[in-house]
């Protein structure tokens, strides 16, 4: 299935291979109940929708967390994230951002790029260690993490999941190649603790609970 943009920002429009890897892994698996912590612009979320429905038809459901229009660059830099509306395209800065004055970060520009699948799709509007909570986890059966990149944010994330997540689920984890982020530390202190962990490329590690 190809990786579609629509027009917005995602870190793997400079990286195919790897969007093209998780679809892969979403079609190889067909989970019914679907997370992703960092929405961001949503690019990643209506992707993975478009498989879910096209898999389930609207038997299925995706969540999603982050900040939207309320992060900021403390709060980016903090958790080694770029993740602001500067679209690099003139064109498409002169539109979203003059024209139409719309904030693609936003909760409901996200939720409009949705809303073709309806009550499939729920999207949390926080921090990750307040909505992870509210998620029924043990009725995911995947979970795309690209939220916070800090060591302490990424742990945290991990530890409330794979404490919920029942057997053999699936975490992707994003950025595990980025050694100033805190992923890969994050997620070596998992071997013990899970049944596998596997390097699906440089970028992209599999975690099986």
């Amino acid at each position: 299935m190809k990786f579609k943009f629509y027009l917005r920002k995602t870190s793997f429009k400079k990286d195919l291979d790897s969007a093209r890897l998780l679809l892969l892994e979403i079609e190889k698996y067909k989970p019914a109940n679907f997370l992703e912590v960092g929405v961001y612009q949503g690019v990643t979320s209506r992707n993975v929708c478009e498989i879910l429905n096209k898999i389930h038809k609207n038997n299925f459901k995706f969540v999603g967390i982050d900040f939207f229009e309320d992060r900021n660059i403390d709060l980016d830099n903090k958790e080694m994230t770029v993740k602001h509306n500067k679209l690099s395209n003139p064109f498409k800065h002169l539109l979203f951002n003059l024209i139409l004055k719309k904030d693609l970060n936003s909760l409901n520009s996200v939720k409009g790029l949705l809303k073709k699948f309806g009550t499939s799709v729920e999207l949390l509007k926080g921090s990750s260690d307040v909505q992870l909570p509210k998620v029924d986890l043990q009725n995911i059966d995947f979970v795309f993490l690209d939220g916070g990149h800090s060591y302490e944010t990424v742990s945290n994330d991990l530890k409330i999941i794979t404490s919920k997540l029942k057997k053999n689920k699936i975490i992707i984890c994003d950025d595990y190649d980025q050694v100033e982020y805190g992923v890969k530390r994050a997620v070596d202190e998992l071997k013990e603790k899970v049944s596998d962990i596997i390097n699906l490329n440089d970028r992209l590690v599999k975690i099986v609970i």
